[in-house]
């Protein structure tokens, strides 16, 4: 598994496990990376990651050939192109509700007229070693574009949104979308509807499909919707269920 590969692994429906990095830290990136996983990906919509911090996990991602993402704070070109220049892989981008959003995401990541603003000097360019046109064959195979469908009225329009050329994966997002539906948990019916739904319409389109899920036995209880992309808890998770687990161990009568 390595960053060239890792969109048609996505997009071909290889199993992919990788989990959401909220430590602004390159040592824990460094743990992560040696764990094994497919894929890390930096929560920069809720974790407090700036662009130094994005710049050093850029930096240690690209030399370990690791596939790493950056959930954006929001739907930003800004944002967007400034997470792919540091050296990201791809995005995991927020709250897509509708074809425009969808379209508008997908076109901010790729190069092109009211794209990307190309630049040869970038970390992901190789800092001016790479031709303009090796670049943007490389972009073209390589940088992946996940939407996160977290919101009713993009369920209600899923399968619009993965028609849009340049998105790569759905993203379902399980918390979110609950709280819109009015839930305080992830067990309703309108989830399970929208989980299958959400998957059909990747299927259909020949995109990935991606969601969140708290541990591996959570994730098995889904397989059958078709998700092919395990955002699997976060290092602070799994940091403090192994604080616990150790605890009980050898405090328990």
């Amino acid at each position: 598994m390595g960053q060239a590969t890792f969109r048609g692994d996505l997009i071909g429906g290889k199993t992919l496990v990788g989990t959401f990095m909220k430590t602004p830290a390159i040592d824990v990136l460094e743990v992560l990376i040696l764990s094994g996983l497919d894929f890390v990906c930096l929560d920069a919509e809720h974790a407090p990651f700036d662009r130094a911090a994005m710049n050093a996990c850029g930096a240690l991602a690209r030399a370990a050939d690791l596939p790493l993402l950056v959930r954006v704070p929001k739907a930003d070109a800004a944002e967007i192109g400034a997470a792919l220049d540091l050296g990201a892989l791809g995005v995991v981008v927020p709250h897509v509700i509708d074809v425009p959003t969808a379209t508008r995401v997908a076109r901010a990541a790729r190069f092109g007229h009211g794209g990307r603003g190309f630049a040869g000097s970038t970390r992901w360019a190789g800092f001016g070693g790479s031709d303009m046109a090796t670049l943007l064959e490389r972009s073209r195979s390589e940088t992946v574009v996940i939407a996160q469908i977290e919101d009713p009225e993009a369920v209600a329009c899923c399968e619009d949104i993965a028609a849009v050329a340049g998105i790569d994966a759905l993203f379902l997002g399980p918390a979110d979308l609950s709280v819109a539906y009015g839930k305080t948990d992830q067990s309703s019916p309108e989830l399970q509807a929208a989980q299958g739904r959400v998957g059909r319409a990747a299927k259909a389109a020949g995109k990935g499909y991606a969601t969140f899920v708290a541990d591996a036995a959570a994730g098995r209880t889904l397989a059958r919707h078709g998700v092919n992309a395990w955002f699997v808890a976060s290092e602070q998770a799994w940091i403090i269920a192994g604080a616990r687990a150790a605890k009980a161990g050898l405090t328990a009568p």
